[in-house]
C-alpha cells in the first residue's frame, strides 16, 4: 500500500474527467482518479491519498495553498545586475541568484546570433518553468533578452 503524500505539485494535464500533478520537488506523477477543479499551469501545495480499491490512480486530499503560475516573455532589457553577471561569465554558462525578497534571477550568456534561439528554448520549457516557480513558491515567470544575454526572473 502507497501512504499519502504530503508535497507541491504542478498541474500538468487537466480535463473534465481526470488530472495530473507531478511533485516539483521529486518529479513523481500522480495521476488523480478525477479532477478536483484544476487547471494546467496551477501549483498546489498539498496532500495526495491513494484511491482505493487499487491505489493505482491518487485524490486531492487536502489542498493548503494553491496558485496559477503564469509564463511571459518581457518586451524589457534585462537588469543592470544580469546584463553584469552575463558579462563576467562564458557564453552557455548560466548563474542562480536569489532575488532581494522572494525568487530567483537565472543568467544565461549566450553567442548574439543564438538570443532569439534561446529565447524560445528557455520558453519551449514551460512545464520546467513553472516546477521552478513552484519550488520557490512564486507565481510569474518573467523571459527578458538582449544580444548575448537571456534572463529569467522568477517573480512573486
Amino acid at each position: 500500500m502507497t501512504d499519502e503524500k504530503t508535497g507541491t505539485f504542478l498541474v500538468t494535464a487537466a480535463d473534465g474527467d481526470a488530472a495530473v500533478l507531478t511533485d516539483v520537488d521529486d518529479g513523481q506523477v500522480h495521476t488523480l482518479a478525477t479532477n478536483p477543479d484544476v487547471t494546467v499551469g496551477e501549483a498546489i501545495e498539498g496532500t495526495v491519498v491513494p484511491e482505493p480499491p487499487l491505489e493505482v490512480a491518487w485524490r486531492l486530499d487536502e489542498v493548503t495553498e494553491r496558485w496559477t503560475i503564469s509564463v511571459e516573455e518581457s518586451a524589457e532589457a534585462p537588469t543592470t545586475l544580469a546584463r553584469e553577471i552575463a558579462g563576467e561569465q562564458a557564453v552557455g554558462e548560466l548563474t542562480r541568484r536569489e532575488r532581494a525578497g522572494t525568487g530567483e534571477l537565472h543568467v544565461l550568456t549566450v553567442s548574439e546570433g543564438e538570443t532569439d534561439a534561446a529565447v524560445a528554448d528557455v520558453l519551449d520549457d514551460e512545464e520546467g518553468l513553472r516546477s521552478r516557480a513552484a519550488r520557490l513558491g512564486v507565481a510569474r515567470v518573467v523571459v527578458r533578452s538582449e544580444p548575448g544575454v537571456v534572463s529569467v526572473r522568477y517573480l512573486p
